[in-house]
């Protein structure tokens, strides 16, 4: 398709600093709090708030980057869109969104083992894998259907997350002043690995639990004045999330101790069962599932819309893009991410997952740092957000440094990652062989709209 025929976008920009901001939140809330708690205390013993404390600053650095490109081009695609930019190559442009898309399942898989587990067995009493297996097949079901996720469905979702981490917070208030627990624990540092390793190796896994910010730059062509909002509302949420996070670390470790906390996979319905402040364990474990299972389903949803939009431009093979006739959802894309998630399932625990899922954005985060700094040759002709140019730098240097083993990453864990873009690779080569060599490619129309 030539450039003059290149659709356009006319997205209506209705989306104000308020919602931007409760958007923001809530792509970052979710299964990463609600389930790995337990396993960043492993890395560090009872100071498990300091390894979030220092994702969230890591993590700033990279969200200056994307607080400047999303003001230079408010369009909704993300990475994609920005190595496209600063490259021009579709190969590297279509390995960066199939990376993305990766990543979302993953995490997908990651909440799914989550939600097969210590909350899920509050109602019934099934193995892991089986409870995980269910809720992927929910998942499938439920992304047939033909869903669309709106900005008022996740803002519903968001309060209900945000709630239930709420409550974790309100119980540690409570035992503060009611004596309850033991404070000092929470100061404590017993890292696995020594001091270094430890808290590196804890805010590597801890990262996870921060990621959701780079979906919001899906709703920059929603928004009614990106290149004003979107740094505020990025940066204000990356705060809020942080202050809750280390609020409910501190909380978690004060009345549950290291151990019990490392062996649940529900560390924070641990917290509920021996606090003070009374709150039904099956209600919290009700939230705590919708929140795991929110995380999965706006992950494979994502995944195979992205599956579709690669097959819709032909650079991967265009029967991924076959639609059903009646549901008029792309079911081919959808049996494809769900029977990756499913084997991801089998394969790992949740901590390994998360981290897989790390580590792929970890790349696609450091890629968009030096996207920043290449792209300040580009005019846009528009006042925008401006990173101070240490930021993206060191940004990128972070990224990359955290991608290393020295974090205790195993190899299971790079090559698992490794598989997962070689199969893209892959997809890429049969396209070329069957197809033909793709020549251009357009972010925006890769990515979902809905």
């Amino acid at each position: 398709m030539s450039t003059g025929q290149v659709e356009q976008h006319s997205l209506k920009r209705v989306i104000g600093r308020r919602v931007l901001l409760l958007f923001v939140v809530g792509d970052i809330l979710g299964a990463g709090i609600y389930a790995l708690v337990g396993k960043v205390a492993g890395h560090v013993g009872g100071a498990l708030w300091l390894p979030f404390l220092v994702a969230f600053v890591l993590a700033a650095l990279t969200a200056t980057a994307y607080a400047e490109l999303v003001g230079k081009y408010p369009q909704a695609a993300g990475a994609a869109l920005y190595v496209n930019k600063a490259f021009g190559i579709p190969f590297v442009t279509f390995i960066v969104a199939f990376t993305v898309m990766m990543s979302g399942i993953t995490s997908a898989s990651a909440a799914a083992r989550a939600f097969g587990g210590r909350y899920l067995a509050e109602f019934v009493t099934l193995p892991v894998l089986v409870g995980a297996f269910i809720f992927l097949a929910l998942v499938a079901l439920v992304n047939f259907a033909g869903i669309s996720e709106s900005v008022k469905v996740n803002v519903a979702l968001t309060i209900i997350e945000a709630f239930g981490l709420l409550v974790i917070v309100a119980i540690g208030i409570f035992a503060l002043f009611s004596g309850d627990g033991e404070p000092a624990r929470a100061i404590e540092f017993h890292p696995a690995n020594g001091a270094f390793l430890g808290v590196l190796g804890g805010t590597a896994l801890a990262f996870y639990a921060l990621l959701g910010f780079e979906d919001s730059v899906n709703l920059a062509e929603e928004a009614k004045n990106p290149q004003k909002d979107f740094p505020r509302a990025l940066f204000g949420g990356l705060i809020v999330a942080a202050v809750i996070y280390m609020a409910v670390a501190f909380t978690a470790t004060m009345l549950v101790d290291t151990k019990t906390l490392m062996e649940s996979s529900g560390p924070l319905l641990e917290v509920v069962k021996v606090a003070g402040l009374a709150f039904p364990p099956k209600l919290f474990a009700l939230i705590a599932l919708l929140a795991v299972g929110n995380t999965a389903l706006i992950n494979m949803l994502m995944a195979s819309r992205l599956v579709y939009g690669m097959a819709r431009q032909r650079i991967i093979p265009p029967f991924f893009g076959t639609v059903h006739p009646t549901r008029s959802t792309p079911w081919i894309a959808i049996v494809f991410t769900i029977a990756i998630a499913a084997i991801l399932v089998s394969t790992g625990d949740v901590a390994p997952l998360a981290d897989t899922t790390v580590l792929l954005l970890l790349l696609v985060f450091a890629l968009v740092n030096v996207c920043v700094l290449i792209l300040r040759r580009d005019d846009v002709g528009h006042d925008h957000y401006r990173a101070p140019t240490w930021a993206p730098v060191l940004g990128a240097v972070v990224c990359l440094f955290l991608a290393l083993p020295l974090t205790g990453r195993g190899a299971d864990i790079y090559l698992r990652a490794a598989a997962l873009i070689g199969l893209g690779v892959v997809l890429w080569f049969i396209n070329w062989i069957f197809v033909g060599r793709v020549t251009q490619v357009d972010p925006t129309k890769i990515t979902p709209e809905d």
